[in-house]
């Protein structure tokens, strides 16, 4: 059976493979200039080191020209950790993916703020059936820790095998 908890740290480490279960904290920083719609920033992904990050409210809310935002840093997150979530739920179910495509999109309302996420994932899973895939799919989208950290805006889900 494949269960709304397929991320937890206790399953993974008892049926897919030796996971931590030691608490981490991940970092990030921002240093901003100027004024909401005329100023600009950088984000830094301290823990990584992997890079530094352009920010701007226009790329927010109109076009990104090269800049990213917070909606996209979360909808980078979402994905990546709904695609681990879902494939310790397949492995965990005897059917690890041969791939897994996972796509966020984060819709940011000025004024409103962020009104839903949507999710669409593609899979190579084989042996497994298209409803049990659907089923795995909503299964990670429940346990996954960043769909809980979002839990207060709408989280949609679009499944399918590849």
């Amino acid at each position: 059976m494949i269960g709304g908890d397929v991320a937890s740290p206790t399953i993974m480490n008892a049926k897919v493979e030796k996971v931590t279960d030691v608490a981490t904290t991940r970092t990030a920083n921002t240093q901003w200039k100027g004024g909401l719609t005329d100023g600009s920033g950088v984000v830094s992904l301290d823990s990584s080191g992997i890079g530094s990050y352009p920010v701007s409210w226009a790329a927010r809310s109109e076009e990104p020209n090269g800049k990213t935002s917070p909606e996209e840093l979360i909808a980078a997150a979402h994905s990546s950790c709904f695609s681990m979530a879902l494939s310790a739920g397949l492995g965990k179910a005897g059917n690890p993916p041969q791939q897994l495509d996972t796509r966020a999109d984060v819709t940011l309302q000025p004024g409103t703020g962020i009104t839903g996420i949507h999710l669409t994932v593609r899979g190579v899973v084989p042996g497994m059936s298209e409803e049990d895939f659907k089923a795995a799919a909503q299964a990670a989208k429940e346990g996954c820790p960043v769909s809980q950290a979002l839990a207060g805006t709408t989280i949609t889900l679009d499944a399918a095998l590849a």
